[in-house]
């Protein structure tokens, strides 16, 4: 296959950008540069390991000084199931495992791997194993995503030696696999986290009481590791440090602080972290670049090991500024470099302008929770690398020198375009707005959804270099204007409308709402102005509604947000926004109220009715916005294909919807629609069909 990297000649590296090149060592090994991929998980196990080897890998050919595995389960006891997590329990495993190890050193980057027990925050639902904890305390989230009823027993002393040889024989399997850096992680609400706070913690014994105590298991877990690995492999403690940094200390600044002088220089690194999945993969709607800062900036001060930590960083002087300034030696990324698995190779090559950052939408997340591979918005070759051999930089040649016409220049069409362009393809992109980018031009201009613009001012950036991409605003083109200007293909990425539809007892969008004082979405984009009070129906259950509810209580109008759903934004719980979002609302003083349907407005009255008694009730409302369903906006396709005999005179070979304007959903799927679109143009059955992973077969 014929391929090609875009650009010309590659720029010096930026000097002052050197610091994040220079090796660091750690323990027996060293690493290449300061740019670490920590660990997270990507919804590729055991059970999909040439995916796994295929993405980890990529990461290590883009430039990743360090990469590391997702969370590894160290003994059947630890059993996260259904969500994907990956083991090390025997031979068969320690082989799946050599797939990454192999993969990532091919480039010249180390391998970690993160050995983990869950403890009592897992329900062991697949081996029935039934789950322990220092004192017999179980995690009872209110989200049913992590349910259960299985409650962990108690841990006696025998427990407590078994988690230990469980450890060090996970440690050996991992030294066996290839990994050069393994793991004691004692975060995140896992078993040896548990340990550390008196939540969990009640014990009376050695184990239990001052946190030189609780502290124990994590130290003779680090102890057997490093017995394990003999001096192979360096040990890394991955440690959650927010609950501890506010918890005071007779004898330290907290118990973060004591903790963290209690370990010293036990292992070879630290990587240090938030409590729970909302603050430490926070959502860019709420966390800004470097959120952690405030919770891990002491850490350094208090070891001579090296430290790891995250804070979605994408910009090289914010990187550079935390080297200098004392707060980490590694630069950690898990989100920014799914967004761009070559980001430090772009920084080494001086190409900063190309690095695809990341908007922090947390889609990545939601795969972990949908239990699938994992997905981006900004990258969406992310998982696909090896099942359809999508490379994030390089792209097939053109395969014939047909002309494509885009319409529409929002995610999907930029993204089509862009890809279409660089494979040399002569594009035409055409948008009937005067700015490119479709809903994100609106949507950008929400409460804390600005960093989603990274989206549009990446594609726009690359297409404006391209000179084989002709970019042309303020067209709307219909289907008489698109058969005469002589295109051998036509992509329509016309988008999709947001509808006044209600919600039916049944849970699907029914009985449209009409009337000058029921507005969508797509009305407050186009400028209309709500007399209040104001109420926003949302189930959509996503980002616009509550973003859209924050926007408009920016006035002087009371605003409510209703749905039929037990939480705003429900699917935001996939995000790692669900939190934020109920705090948001109710800073801005917004009412809300759930397990409720709209079906009626009258009166200045909004009539509502219970989702599952019917019992109604009204609420004060001057205007109805309505944030469910959205509909493609299909008409221009319709009537191109028509007559397929008129397609032919024009010499179209063909027209293809993508994006919103085939099927709506968020943008991830938009971008990855357009993605696809480009890269299977002119391509044969056997180039676009989808590889199907498997676990490998048992040894012997």
């Amino acid at each position: 296959m014929s391929e090609s990297l875009p650009g010309g000649a590659l720029p010096a590296r930026n000097p002052r950008y050197d610091l994040l090149f220079e090796p660091v060592k750690i323990g027996p090994v060293t690493a290449r540069n300061r740019f670490y991929a920590v660990p997270h998980a990507a919804g590729m196990t055991n059970t999909l390991p040439h995916m796994r080897a295929a993405f980890r890998g990529t990461k290590a050919e883009g430039g990743w000084g360090v990469v590391c595995t997702g969370y590894v389960s160290i003994d059947p006891s630890s059993d996260d199931a259904p969500l994907p997590y990956a083991t090390l329990w025997d031979e068969d495993d320690i082989r799946s495992h050599a797939l990454m190890t192999e993969s990532v050193h091919r480039h010249g980057a180390l391998a970690g791997i993160e050995l983990w027990h869950g403890g009592g925050s897992v329900m062991n639902r697949a081996s029935r194993i039934p789950s322990m904890s220092p004192s017999g305390t179980a995690w009872m989230p209110t989200h049913v995503n992590f349910m259960g009823h299985q409650r962990p027993r108690r841990m006696d002393s025998h427990d407590i030696r078994a988690l230990l040889a469980m450890q060090a024989a996970a440690a050996r399997r991992a030294r066996t696999a290839g990994f050069d850096i393994v793991y004691v992680y004692a975060g995140m609400g896992y078993l040896p986290y548990e340990f550390l706070l008196p939540q969990w913690n009640h014990r009376t014994d050695g184990y239990g009481g001052s946190l030189a105590n609780r502290v124990r298991i994590v130290r003779e877990l680090l102890e057997v590791t490093h017995e394990a690995v003999a001096g192979r492999c360096a040990v890394a403690l991955r440690i959650s440090l927010e609950e501890l940094r506010a918890r005071p200390s007779q004898s330290a600044p907290s118990e973060a602080h004591e903790l963290v002088s209690l370990l010293g220089d036990l292992p070879d690194l630290w990587d240090v972290k938030m409590d729970s999945s909302p603050t430490d993969c926070g959502p860019s709607r709420f966390s800004p670049e470097g959120s952690h800062e405030p919770v891990i900036d002491f850490v350094k001060k208090l070891t001579t090991r090296p430290v790891v930590g995250v804070g979605r960083f994408t910009s090289p002087d914010t990187m550079v500024s935390q080297v200098r300034r004392g707060v980490l030696d590694l630069i950690g990324a898990a989100r920014p470099s799914i967004a761009d698995p070559f980001l430090p190779l772009k920084i080494d090559q001086g190409r900063e302008q190309d690095i695809r950052e990341c908007i922090g939408c947390n889609i990545c997340i939601s795969s972990w929770h949908d239990s699938v591979p994992v997905r981006c918005t900004q990258n969406p070759t992310a998982g696909e690398e090896w099942r359809r051999g999508w490379h994030p930089e390089r792209i097939a040649a053109a395969a014939s020198a047909a002309r494509v016409l885009v319409v529409g220049a929002g995610p999907a069409g930029l993204e089509c375009a862009l890809s279409l362009g660089r494979r040399g393809y002569e594009v035409t992109l055409a948008d009937a707005a005067t700015e490119l980018g479709g809903r994100l031009r609106f949507e950008t201009q929400l409460p804390g959804l600005s960093q989603w613009g990274r989206v549009l001012d990446w594609r726009r950036g690359q297409i404006d270099r391209l000179a084989n991409v002709s970019v042309y605003r303020d067209n709307r083109l219909g289907a008489a204007d698109i058969l005469e200007l002589g295109h051998d293909h036509v992509v329509l990425a016309t988008g999709a409308r947001w509808t006044p539809l209600l919600y039916s007892p049944l849970e699907v969008p029914d009985g449209e709402l009409q009337g000058a004082n029921v507005l969508t979405p797509d009305d407050i984009a186009a400028g209309a102005k709500p007399a209040g009070p104001v109420v926003v129906f949302d189930f959509d259950n996503y980002y616009m509604g509550s973003a859209l509810a924050l926007h408009l209580a920016r006035g002087t109008q009371p605003v409510s947000y209703v749905t039929p759903a037990g939480h705003a934004s429900a699917w935001g719980i996939m995000s790692n926004e669900q939190p934020q979002v109920h705090r948001a609302l109710a800073d801005a003083g917004i009412g809300l109220f759930t397990h409720s349907r709209v079906t009626a407005l009258t009166g200045g009255e909004l009539l509502l009715a219970n989702l599952f008694t019917g019992a109604p009730w009204r609420l004060p409302c001057a205007t109805l916005v309505v944030v469910g369903a959205r509909l493609a906006d299909e008409g221009l396709y319709h009537q191109l294909t028509a007559d397929s005999a008129i397609l032919r005179q024009a010499g179209i070979g063909s027209v293809t919807r993508i994006g919103d304007a085939l099927a709506p959903g968020a943008i991830v799927h938009a971008v990855w629609s357009g993605h696809r679109c480009a890269r299977e143009l002119d391509a044969t059955a056997p180039q676009c069909a989808l590889r199907r992973d498997a676990p490998l077969a048992a040894a012997g």
